[in-house]
């Protein structure tokens, strides 16, 4: 043991769980917490940002297209309220975010005194959003609360935990043992069971039309996909949150919509890291299938349908497991290239008419390097990409989610790009949702994030826009809006501005804009585009009218 504050013991074992970079916005309940980061600014970049929201997004950004944990550090009281929308969408997404709050003194918590920042229960506040919470009420209680957070932010399903610490334990120094993190995370998986292995591997062997299904969840099992994929010829059907665990100019690469298509087909589905909420609950088993369900989260796994053979494990063991066992079953197959790619293209061709959204897709498309990433808003194109824009590698394509959080997508894309700044990274957003967090632009400059935003701008919420003409007889209300000049606001700022009124006009700024050395706003004028929701696997729960 060794006497050490509260906050250097906390900054001490983040340090030791291999964390170097943290998004936050500081307050009087962090000072303590944030001289200890001072004394490990070699080992620490801090970034801060101009809103809670902002941390919390960022740190969604860099864990969602890493797979390591983001960190966000608020204050407490609006603090993290201020950062809940961003720690709803990590949960939503399967996303590891250590959300870490700071505290009112502690001899005033839990009186109702009105201290600055109180609020009862602040743990409860994050409870419907975090796997799980702690609270650190001694110096010494420090490393293994850090310790059991990354325990659970990096087994079981990936979700966002809670942490929180009084200034006073911050400030005050007691008796402390740093810990080691674990050795081994993997261990804490459940094991797959070794019979239903077997009995999925021969459903898999002997299946004449199987499919795969993945979501977000497949990510760390790519190889052990493919190699089953493969194996039994099967195509692989991704979700927008899974797209890339397959390069989709491999044949088996399948967005859902081609999966929609085929579904009555299927006598085997294979579904792994997915909700399968539309399939399960939209389009129903096909009369006579088997279904093999794989998901660590033994809740999730039977919310919608109770599966043949269900398999509580990661992707990666319970497919590597399949893989090794479904060739005892299988018979000869022959390729099925042929036939895929035409589906696919067939299905291209189809949506490919959706123009200019299209058009702007493939001119991204093209000026992207294969492991450039994108992060989509909640907005036209970001619709239109669940299906229409090709992903090549594994997280390189971030969407939102079913949170479906308007305001996500810049803020998120700048903490993707923290985390690579050494590949093109891209943010694709409506003036609304850019409007929402447009004031981290002042971070992107501060801390040199050379990220390029994408705007597309026709000054109205497109959704609500759409709804109200298509549903309420064009009673439009609310959805209208005033919007800044985009190029001089992104110049106020000392980023780069420019405007592209044409799919290949975004082609030439993105050369432009992936030169530059300061961050980089595209103004993108449109006018209202097609409606993208024709395609979308989730459809329309609440509009019965199947008019768009």
């Amino acid at each position: 043991m060794t006497q050490m504050s509260g906050a250097d013991a906390l900054t001490q074992s983040l340090i030791r769980h291999g964390v170097d970079t943290i998004f936050c916005l500081p307050g009087a309940q962090l000072d303590y917490l944030f001289d200890a980061f001072h004394k490990e600014k070699d080992r620490l970049r801090i970034i801060h940002t101009r809103h809670e929201q902002g941390a919390g997004y960022m740190a969604t950004g860099y864990a969602h297209s890493t797979g390591k944990v983001g960190v966000a550090v608020v204050v407490p009281g609006p603090g993290i309220f201020n950062v809940g929308a961003a720690i709803c969408s990590a949960h939503g997404l399967g996303v590891p975010v250590l959300c870490l709050g700071g505290q009112i003194l502690s001899e005033w918590m839990g009186k109702g005194t009105g201290q600055l920042h109180e609020i009862a229960d602040q743990p409860g506040v994050l409870a419907s959003v975090t796997k799980w919470r702690g609270s650190a009420e001694t110096q010494g209680a420090a490393p293994g609360l850090v310790n059991e957070a990354f325990a659970q932010l990096l087994s079981g399903r990936r979700q966002p935990v809670y942490l929180e610490m009084a200034p006073d334990i911050m400030r005050d120094s007691g008796e402390v043992t740093l810990l080691d993190p674990l050795a081994d995370y993997a261990a804490l998986e459940a094991e797959p069971d070794e019979d239903a292995i077997e009995q999925a591997a021969a459903l898999i062997g002997n299946a004449k039309n199987l499919a795969i299904f993945v979501g977000g969840g497949i990510f760390g099992a790519e190889a052990e996909l493919l190699a089953l994929a493969e194996e039994v010829q099967a195509p692989v059907f991704m979700s927008a949150q899974g797209q890339g665990a397959v390069d989709f100019r491999h044949y088996l690469a399948q967005n859902w919509t081609v999966g929609r298509d085929m579904w009555p087909e299927f006598d085997v589905i294979v579904s792994a890291g997915s909700r399968m909420l539309p399939p399960l609950a939209g389009w129903k088993l096909p009369e006579g299938a088997k279904y093999i369900r794989i998901d660590v989260d033994p809740v999730q796994s039977l919310n919608l349908a109770t599966p043949d053979v269900h398999l509580v494990t990661t992707a990666k063991r319970a497919l590597a497991g399949l893989a090794e066992r479904a060739s005892r079953h299988n018979r000869k197959r022959d390729s099925r290239e042929d036939e895929l790619n035409a589906a696919k293209k067939a299905k291209e061709d189809e949506y490919f008419t959706l123009e200019p959204l299209a058009s702007y897709a493939k001119n991204l498309r093209r000026e992207l390097d294969d492991d450039g990433i994108v992060c989509w808003g909640v907005t036209q194109m970001g619709f239109y990409a669940q299906y229409g824009f090709p992903v090549y590698g594994p997280r390189t394509s971030i969407h939102a989610g079913y949170q479906g959080t308007l305001g996500y997508g810049f803020p998120t894309a700048l903490g993707a790009k923290v985390a690579h700044p050494d590949k093109q990274v891209v943010s694709v957003t409506g003036d609304g949702g850019f409007m929402f967090a447009a004031n981290e632009l002042a971070t992107a400059v501060h801390h040199k994030i050379n990220l390029v935003t994408v705007v597309f701008n026709d000054s109205h919420f497109g959704n609500v826009n759409r709804n109200q003409k298509l549903f309420f007889d064009g009673r439009h209300i609310a959805d209208e809006l005033t919007n800044p000049d985009f190029v001089k606001y992104a110049e106020s700022f000392g980023a780069l501005g420019l405007r592209a009124k044409s799919p290949d006009e975004l082609g030439s700024a993105l050369k432009q804009a992936f030169k530059a050395d300061v961050p980089v706003v595209i103004d993108v004028p449109v006018d209202e585009l097609p409606s993208p929701w024709k395609y979308v696997p989730v459809g329309r729960a609440m509009y019965r009218d199947d008019k768009d």
